[in-house]
C-alpha cells in the first residue's frame, strides 16, 4: 500500500489531503496508462505501456477531436470457484486531446510486446485572415 504523505514532494497542500482521502485504501497509480508522447517534424508519437493485455483486448477510438484507449481483460471463471467479493480490475483508459482536424483513417497503431505505439499527424496551423491585432476602441 502506497503512503501518499510520505512520498509527496514540498509543494503539497491542503487540497492533496482531500484528494488523498477519496481515493479507494489500495488504489495503485502504477496501473494507470502511462504515455510517453514525442514530437516529429509531421506528427506526435504516444507509446503506452500495456503489459499483460493482448492485442484483442485494446480500444482505439476518436470522438469530438478526443483519442481514448481502452484496455479491458476478461476475466474467466475458475470451474468450482465461488468469489465472496472481486476486487481486482483489469481496466484502464486514457484520453487524449488530438484536435478535430485527425481522422482515424490518419492514425497509426502498433502493438508490440506490451507496447502500444499510436503515430498522430499534425495539422495545419491555421492562418488567420489579415493582421492579428485587435483594434482598441
Amino acid at each position: 500500500m502506497k503512503h501518499y504523505l510520505q512520498t509527496r514532494n514540498n509543494n503539497y497542500d491542503i487540497f492533496d489531503a482531500f484528494d488523498d482521502f477519496f481515493k479507494p485504501m489500495f488504489y495503485d497509480e502504477s496501473r494507470d496508462l502511462r504515455t510517453d508522447i514525442k514530437e516529429t517534424d509531421s506528427s506526435y508519437e504516444l507509446e503506452m505501456e500495456l503489459p499483460g493485455y493482448a492485442k484483442n483486448e485494446i480500444k482505439i477510438s476518436l470522438e469530438n477531436g478526443y483519442l481514448t484507449v481502452n484496455a479491458s481483460k476478461q476475466r474467466k471463471e475458475e470451474n468450482g470457484k465461488k468469489y465472496l467479493r472481486r476486487e481486482i480490475s483489469e481496466n484502464t483508459s486514457r484520453s487524449y486531446y488530438v484536435g478535430t482536424d485527425v481522422t482515424r483513417e490518419a492514425i497509426k497503431a502498433k502493438f508490440d510486446n506490451g507496447m502500444l505505439t499510436l503515430t498522430v499527424p499534425k495539422s495545419e496551423p491555421k492562418q488567420l485572415k489579415g493582421n492579428n491585432f485587435i483594434e482598441i476602441e
